[in-house]
């Protein structure tokens, strides 16, 4: 019987401890006059079938083909986590370039218009443009980013796992989808059918 291993990369950044005690310090006790928001992009979002082998009949399985083509392109979750409320804001995009990380930036700075914001955030190449840094800087927002592989630092990485927890969890006990809200007044309001 094999063994389960879990593999850790350790930082080659020669400031790793200065940057963790920073985010560290905001996370425990961030100043009374910012903000500070986890940021991070989840995806691509795709049904990716995965290679592998399996028990089957020996005559005949059903097999669907598997497709490794995404004609119709991907999804990205660009997310932010308020570590003031713990409520998570997101925005869903085809891409994840500069442009659509400075519009998450744009949407945080609108929803809280007169604070200053510390975002913590990853060493991902569209988050170091210099457009977004410039921006950044002309509308209160300090770009706080991890140290090289510690990406573990970032407190909505947790946050991420949890949702994809949450879709094994719930897939695994899902059943079809029949009648929905077969009771419902608008039903009656609509002259819609309550048989099936």
């Amino acid at each position: 019987m094999g063994k389960r291993t879990t593999t850790w990369k350790s930082s080659n950044d020669p400031d790793f401890i200065t940057k963790m005690h920073r985010i560290l310090a905001l996370y425990d006790t961030p100043p009374d006059d910012w903000r500070v928001v986890c940021v991070d992009e989840f995806g691509p979002l795709n049904l990716m079938p995965r290679k592998g082998k399996a028990w089957g009949p020996v005559r005949s399985p059903r097999r669907l083909r598997a497709t490794y083509n995404r004609y119709n392109g991907v999804m990205h979750v660009l997310a932010a986590l308020d570590l003031a409320t713990g409520e998570i804001y997101y925005r869903i995009r085809r891409r994840k370039r500069w442009r659509e990380f400075l519009g998450l930036l744009k949407a945080l700075r609108a929803r809280w218009p007169g604070e200053k914001l510390y975002v913590v955030l990853d060493n991902f190449s569209p988050h170091k443009h210099p457009n977004v840094r410039a921006w950044a800087a002309a509308h209160d927002i300090e770009l706080v980013f991890l140290p090289t592989y510690g990406s573990w630092l970032n407190w909505i990485e947790s946050e991420f796992a949890a949702i994809a927890a949450y879709v094994r969890r719930r897939n695994a006990r899902t059943g079809p989808k029949t009648r929905f809200a077969p009771d419902s007044p608008i039903r009656e309001w609509t002259e819609y059918p309550t048989a099936a």
